[in-house]
Formats: C-alpha cells, sequence, structure tokens
C-alpha cells in the first residue's frame, strides 16, 4: 500500500441514504466503493511480479504516490483549509506503523502467496476490536465472540498446514500475515484518533504516504535489505501500483465509505481478498486447494460477522453516551438523539 489495502479512515455514515450520491450529482458511492476495491485486489499480484525486495518494494510504492497525492493535498488545502499540526504529525506517525504493514505483508506474499497474503492482511477487524475494547472501553457485541474463532478457523485451514499446501514457508507466512493486520490495525487506530476530526481525504494520506517512505527507508537502513537500484522491470509494475492502489484506490474508497452504511461498505471491501485470490490463480497460476477456499470463505464470513457487531456495538455506546449528555443538558435522561455514524474497519487500500 501506501496501505495493504486500504473518506476518512474510520468514517462512514450510518444514515447514508439512496438519495446522497444523486442529490451530489455523482456516481453512486457503491459503485466507488467496488471500483476502489478492484483497484487494490490487484496489490498483492503487482508486488509479486515486480520481484523486487520487500523493504524496497514498500519504500518504491509509497514514495511513487507521493507527487500526485502531495498535489491533490495542496488543491484540498486551498479549499478546506489547513490541518491542526497535531493531526499532520498524527498521520505521518500512522504511516510509520504503515510502513511496517507493508514490508510484512511483502514477505508474506512471498512466503504464502498473493491471494492467501491478501486475506490475512484483512484480519486487522479483529485486531481494532480488541484494541479498541482494551484503550477505549468500547466492548465489542456478541456476534464478535461468535465470529472469532471462526476466524481463527479459517486462518488455519487457509495456512495450507493442514494439507501442506505451501511447505515450509506455510508458518511463517501466517505469522506475517497476522502481523500486517496488527500493524495496520494500530495504523487505522492512529489514523483515526488524529484525523477523524477535519474533512481532509487527500492530506491524511499524503502524510500518512510520506510517514511510510521514511519508515521504509528506516527499516532498511536498521534491518537491510533496502536498494535503489531496482531495474526498470520492477520500477514500472511499482509504479503502476502506486497510481492504482496508493492513490486511486484509497481516494475511490475514502470519497465512498462515508456515503455508505459501514454494514455495506464492509461488504464490498471484502471482494478485495475474494478478487485477489481469483487474479492470483490467472495471472500468478496461485492454486488454493479446496481446504484453503474453505478457510477464505471463513475467514470472510467471520470478518464480516464481526465487522458488524463492532459498528451495533460502536453505535450503541454512542447513543447511550449522546442520551446521557442531552439528558444531562436538558434535564431527561431519556431524551432520544439522532442516529451516529458507523465506523467501517473492514482493510481500505492496501496503498
Amino acid at each position: 500500500m501506501t496501505g495493504n489495502g486500504k473518506g476518512q479512515v474510520g468514517k462512514g455514515s450510518g444514515r447514508a441514504g439512496k438519495g446522497s450520491s444523486e442529490a451530489a450529482g455523482g456516481p453512486p458511492p457503491a459503485l466507488l466503493a467496488t471500483l476502489g476495491a478492484a483497484c487494490i485486489s490487484a496489490s498483492a499480484v503487482l508486488i509479486k511480479l515486480a520481484g523486487t525486495g520487500t523493504v524496497s518494494a514498500a519504500f518504491y510504492r509509497s514514495l511513487l504516490a507521493l507527487p500526485l497525492l502531495a498535489v491533490l493535498a495542496v488543491l484540498e488545502q486551498r479549499k478546506r483549509g489547513p490541518r491542526p499540526l497535531r493531526s499532520r504529525l498524527g498521520a505521518m506517525l500512522a504511516g510509520v506503523f504503515l510502513a511496517i504493514d507493508l514490508v510484512l505483508w511483502n514477505h508474506a506474499i512471498a512466503d504464502v502467496g498473493a491471494g492467501i497474503a491478501t486475506l490475512l492482511g484483512n484480519l486487522q477487524v479483529v485486531f481494532v476490536t480488541v484494541a479498541a475494547w482494551l484503550l477505549f472501553r468500547e466492548r465489542p457485541g456478541r456476534g464478535f465472540f461468535l465470529a472469532l474463532p471462526v476466524v481463527l478457523a479459517g486462518v488455519v485451514l487457509v495456512s495450507g498446514l493442514a494439507d501442506h499446501a505451501h511447505g515450509v514457508h506455510s508458518t511463517a507466512g501466517i505469522e506475517y500475515g497476522l502481523g500486517t493486520s496488527i500493524a495496520y490495525a494500530a495504523f487505522l487506530l492512529i489514523l483515526r484518533q488524529t484525523s477523524a476530526t477535519t474533512p481532509h481525504v487527500a492530506a491524511p494520506l499524503a502524510e500518512a504516504t510520506l510517514g511510510a517512505t521514511a519508515g521504509a527507508a528506516a527499516l532498511g537502513l536498521v534491518f537491510g535489505g533496502w536498494q535503489l537500484d531496482i531495474g526498470w522491470h520492477a520500477f514500472g509494475w511499482l509504479l503502476l501500483l502506486a497510481m492504482t492502489s496508493g492513490t486511486a484506490g484509497w481516494l475511490l474508497i475514502t470519497s465512498s465509505l462515508p456515503r455508505l452504511p459501514a454494514s455495506l461498505s464492509s461488504l464490498l471491501l471484502l471482494l478485495q481478498p475474494a478478487a485477489a485470490i481469483l487474479l492470483a490463480a490467472v495471472v500468478l497460476g496461485e492454486r488454493p486447494t479446496p481446504l484453503q477456499l474453505a478457510g477464505a470463505v471463513l475467514v470472510c464470513g467471520g470478518i464480516l460477522v464481526a465487522t458488524r457487531a463492532r459498528a451495533r456495538s460502536s453505535r450503541s455506546l454512542s447513543v447511550d453516551r449522546r442520551r446521557r449528555a442531552a439528558g444531562a443538558a436538558a434535564g431527561s435522561p431519556g431524551q432520544e438523539v439522532s442516529a451516529p455514524t458507523e465506523t467501517a474497519l473492514v482493510r481500505p487500500p492496501q496503498l
């Protein structure tokens, strides 16, 4: 990515109506989200085609997206005004975790293949939910606890350990895949906490991409494997990746999610791992076993249930808080308030 897939991250309208896009005179938001998911579904395949080192791929895919994102951020600032320094620094810090996510994800692609690595990279909803519970007291709903063992069972099947689908690299690949979801969850939480109060879309992405570029370079210097001379073949694939996933895919999704219910946006974004598995089969000849495909279905189904459970839990918590606040102001604890927004935490574009 200048994300692994991945409106502001974490913002989705809980009341997005059918008429929102028509009123704005633009294309339907569901269509935009679908096109965005299509753009980012090829990320892992393009990484594989580039055939360069994991750190170098993370560095260049971020660096090559920066010029266009910087131009979009400047135009956005002229229209919407500057962002607070705290938000800018927060987005860059989030980008450092994005760099970790990218490097680990690239390792997972090398070990377990493009399709399976993309699927594992979409587990961040589980880690975000757990972190929100521990840090912000947002207790997940019952559906999350029901979905968790389903997701874990799916991960075991997807890994290929049950039928030795990928040999000795499976365990390492699963570890990298889980690591990338944890790093991406940290990226989402930091970006949401520091940038969710502003209406900007391009600026947070540009700042996070800058942080990811610097973070990837730092990781390469510390751990090795960073090459500036990657050859024109790899450069071309990574440039295509930066333009499709790092810019177009992200902007399409972030412009559409605020106008969609979280339940629908979560479902649409699950097209990414499904399309990635299909594309990897066609382009790279990766053939998941029947057990791995069954595991993919379990993981996607579990993620969908967990995402909807989190959205309902966040909605209930926000309603309760707003009722108490309204009751304290008006002297009536039972006063009704409007529905809050939902949070869509299925992995947006892999930048």
